[in-house]
């Protein structure tokens, strides 16, 4: 580091990196200009050369003083290596989560505790001290489980989109006819209302409540007491008419701009309209809030509020303002963006009924994941529901306009550029400070955490990476003009360890594509399974090949394909290539492609048919049907020892169409179509548990 300048070493003591590596072997430095603009969103001025050399000497002569960093980490049994530092003589105070006083750190009990800590020479440090368990508890034994985005999986009872409804009828389902361990679904995080609303489950109004589209309107208690029951019918006409625009009622080949003559593996039905969809559930809500609760359910609801507290009353009051003011709050009169100013606190008061009915939205929506959870455990399954936590929340949401002083002002999260995409990505979502999360304890992070893991059997992180870092893109610049910033992963995992272990949660971690070395070994080392990919599962450190089965990791979750990828149907058949080129995405000629996938789907099925899992008609790979091929793919999952084992269910009915075409937005209808059969007909919750095709190949991971 003897050479570092100035700039590379007030960087390095904030976190900020100043080069990456795109591909092993690598390294790419980061422009001057990405890491002075990182700099500048964690109130660290470089822009001058004077600025420069006062920021290095203060954050020097910070580190030097300091006694302690703002928050500890202590793993049960181990002494937190920042007491180690300290001066002979120090005094600790510590004030445990359960109201201990105690003065030394030797086995605490976990939780996030208060320690104060005196030097002799009269320096004094306060900070945040996390105990936490050496590691989650693996699963409990091997299961198989469904994947499938809730949105796109309707019942012919669902409102023109898959609801909570059918989570639990479909947990129920595949726990006790199936077998199934678990059902993963998308995030279910609020969205940002708008006209039309982004239908992207990843780019989150908030993560930490749901969306109240995804409620069963029939299954509130107080909807059976609404008097005006005319209205009520006329809603279940309009109900009727949006599901059957999704199922089949459309024209085939709806839904997708410019794709020609429909064809196979195109939409048979109608686009799932989410607007649409909660315009009629929101009149439907509103009468359904004008029926007073019952004193045990207004005691229930009272609970709800004490519990979540400011946090609840923030959302709910962001969601009333929206309505006023539309959604993006940057927008707002200018008392009102900020959540403490008196304007906001007279607005709120103002609006008061609106703010309660969002807060009862809230606690509906919450009360029905929990039905769905149970219906899920008393169905078997030893799991149950895996929610999704996405990676960030939209700028313009709730979430951002509370917590803004937690957001990184003018940067966006995405990902450098990489051998998968030259020109990197942006993804159009404000990080974290790592500065005030760790100067509070990591509180929004903890709630956060706590609100999703108590309603789930486990827990998938999207970009699990995150927790480690994540790539700072200047608003306005180039993904290519962004550079690393990094976060203390000890107490991130910490703290995600602490939570889950709370409740019994296992938790999963996306962690696809460019992995720092080192990430996937520290989340192992702390019980955090996993993603592994057959596609992608390759020996990219000899000769190539598919990586045999026995090679796999075992703690992970194994699947053949995701919400981001071909199905395993169009991938066999190279309908992805053609999709692609209708859309004008490929980056090589038409041939090439089909030439690439084929080669590598013959590479795939060579594998197969070698450990005699193929098994066609003949025995051989070319009499083999493509269902067959599907179910040997999934033999194959079976074969490695990856603890769970996941089903897109799509794949389960020969789904041709990816739900989200990365590097689209309005050339394809991501996030909106239902699932679908191999002729592109839409099949309903109904239809699957009946069909033959699903049941076969439930039979193979069932290993029957």
């Amino acid at each position: 580091m003897g050479d570092e300048t100035p700039l590379a070493r007030l960087a390095r003591l904030h976190g900020v990196a100043t080069s990456y590596s795109p591909s092993p072997g690598r390294t790419v430095p980061a422009s001057d200009s990405a890491v002075v603009a990182a700099l500048a969103a964690l109130d660290v001025d470089a822009r001058t050369p004077q600025a420069l050399r006062d920021a290095l000497a203060a954050r020097e002569q910070e580190l030097r003083e300091r006694l302690l960093p703002p928050t500890v980490v202590c793993w049960a049994g181990r002494a937190p290596a920042a007491l180690d530092g300290l001066p002979d003589g120090t005094r600790l105070r510590i004030e445990t989560e359960q109201g201990e006083l105690r003065s030394a750190a030797g086995n605490l009990p976990p939780g996030v505790h208060a320690l104060h800590a005196t030097a002799p020479d009269g320096r004094t440090a306060d900070a945040h001290l996390v105990v936490a368990p050496p590691r989650l508890p693996a699963p409990p034994g091997r299961a198989y489980g469904l994947l499938v985005q809730l949105y796109s999986l309707l019942s012919r009872r669902s409102w023109g989109m898959g609801d909570l409804g059918d989570l639990a009828e479909l947990a129920a389902w595949a726990g006790r006819a199936l077998g199934a361990g678990f059902v993963q679904v998308n995030p279910l995080h609020a969205a940002v209302p708008g006209a039309p609303t982004d239908p992207s489950p990843y780019r989150p109004s908030s993560r930490r409540y749901p969306d109240p589209v995804h409620l069963r309107v029939e299954d509130v208690p107080e909807y059976a007491y609404v008097e005006d029951r005319g209205r009520v019918r006329a809603l279940l006409d309009r109900a009727a008419r949006l599901r059957d625009s999704v199922l089949g009622k459309g024209r085939p080949g709806a839904g997708v701009p410019g794709a020609g003559a429909p064809g196979e593996g195109e939409p048979g039905g109608g686009l799932i309209d989410r607007d649409a969809v909660w315009e009629l559930k929101r009149e439907a809500l509103e009468l359904v809030y004008g029926v007073p609760l019952g004193p045990g359910r207004r005691a229930a609801y009272a609970d709800f509020l004490a519990e979540e507290g400011e946090a609840l009353e923030d959302h709910a009051t962001w969601c009333a303002l929206a309505e006023v003011h539309g959604s993006d709050w940057r927008r707002w009169p200018a008392g009102l963006r900020d959540p403490r100013s008196p304007e906001t606190a007279r607005a709120r008061a103002g609006l008061m009924d609106r703010v309660d009915f969002h807060c009862r939205l809230a606690w509906l929506t919450d009360e029905q994941l929990a039905a769905a959870q149970r219906s899920a455990r008393d169905a078997g399954m030893p799991v149950g529901l895996v929610h999704d936590l996405a990676v960030g929340v939209h700028p313009n949401g709730a979430d951002a306009w509370a917590q803004q002083d937690h957001f990184a002002a003018g940067m966006s999260v995405g990902a450098p550029p990489d051998a998968f995409n030259a020109r990197g990505q942006d993804w159009g979502l404000p990080p974290w400070r790592p500065d005030r999360l760790a100067a509070s304890g990591y509180v929004p992070y903890r709630r956060l955490l706590r609100a999703l893991l108590r309603r789930a059997g486990a827990l998938r992180i999207d970009h699990v990476m995150g927790l480690f870092r994540l790539w700072w893109v200047p608003q306005g610049q180039a993904p290519t003009e962004g550079t690393y910033v990094r976060y203390d992963a000890e107490a991130m995992l910490a703290i995600l360890v602490l939570e889950a272990s709370r409740t019994g949660t296992l938790v999963i971690g996306e962690d696809l594509g460019t992995v720092e070395p080192g990430v996937r070994e520290a989340l192992d080392a702390r019980g955090v399974l996993g993603t592994s990919v057959l596609w992608f599962e390759r020996d990219w450190e000899g000769d190539g090949l598919p990586l045999p089965p026995e090679h796999w990791r075992a703690n992970c979750l194994a699947t053949a394909t995701t919400h981001d990828l071909p199905s395993t149907a169009s991938r066999l058949t190279g309908d992805h290539v053609e999709l692609r080129d209708r859309l004008g995405l490929l980056t090589r000629p038409l041939e090439e492609e089909r030439a690439a996938a084929a080669a590598d789907t013959r590479e795939w099925l060579t594998v197969l048919s070698r450990l005699g899992l193929l098994r066609g008609a003949s025995g051989g790979i070319c009499s083999a049907s493509e269902e067959a091929e599907i179910q040997a793919v999934h033999r194959f999952l079976l074969r490695t020892p990856a603890r769970l084992v996941g089903l897109w269910l799509p794949d389960a009915v020969g789904d041709r169409r990816p739900q989200n075409l990365p590097g689209t937005w309005d050339q394809y209808p991501n996030w909106r179509l239902p699932i679908a059969d191999a002729a592109g007909r839409p099949v309903a919750l109904e239809d699957l548990a009946g069909s033959p095709r699903l049941h076969a190949l439930v039979d193979v991971l069932r290993g029957r």
